[in-house]
């Protein structure tokens, strides 16, 4: 398997998580970001999305995070990721989705880049921007940990997917300097996940493209 991915990006950090729950080895392919190197017409002609993470395995390609962990459950079962149980299940999906459709999409490099370069926002503007919906999305997952949550992970004794997304997210909000204090659960489950091996071999870094 090959992983075209960015050391910084959170949806490349969900499925390097993956991969090393997983055991499974890889290629690891960086596609700087800052550089723009998603863009590059030989990589979109692979990726149209233009965005990172792909995973190539064999002859399927996959380009989005969740639907690469999903295929990883199913071709690599051990440890699931995705409860099979349809309400376990649902619950992990739920908190997932909550951040990787309402917190991720709006405050990705892309956007934050085009609410600076193309609608002339300030720095202080994008900042504001970041952490009004960074507030707005870990509230909801604060409620549902706090609802639904056990164990020392999101759901239980072992990691999810609901884990591999809310590290990265929570990574990322630390580096843009967000306040985290009224996310106490959040905080609990992250420093566990940090504790623990595979999520340390995912982290930003410790990969080869790592830089400042």
């Amino acid at each position: 398997m090959q992983l075209h991915n960015f050391f910084n990006s959170s949806t490349s950090y969900r499925v390097r998580i993956a991969l090393a729950l997983k055991g499974l080895p890889y290629e690891y392919l960086p596609v700087n970001l800052r550089k723009q190197e998603q863009r590059a017409p030989d990589y979109v002609a692979r990726n149209p999305s233009a965005g990172v993470p792909l995973l190539i395995d064999g002859d399927v390609a996959l380009s989005q995070s969740l639907a690469i962990i999903d295929y990883l459950d199913a071709t690599h079962p051990e440890p699931r990721l995705i409860p099979a149980d349809t309400l376990a299940r649902a619950r992990v999906l739920e908190l997932s989705h909550a951040i990787s459709c309402d917190i991720h999409p709006v405050n990705n490099m892309r956007i934050l880049r085009y609410l600076q370069e193309v609608l002339g926002a300030s720095e202080a503007q994008k900042n504001a921007w970041y952490h009004h919906w960074i507030r707005e999305g870990l509230t909801a997952v604060e409620a549902l940990l706090a609802r639904h949550g056990h164990g020392a992970y999101c759901f239980g004794d072992a990691p999810t997917l609901a884990d591999c997304c809310l590290v990265p997210q929570v990574a990322n909000a630390q580096r843009m300097g967000c306040d985290l204090s009224p996310y106490p659960r959040i905080l609990r489950v992250v420093e566990h996940c940090n504790a623990q091996p595979a999520f340390q071999q995912a982290a930003p870094a410790q990969q080869p493209d790592y830089t400042k």
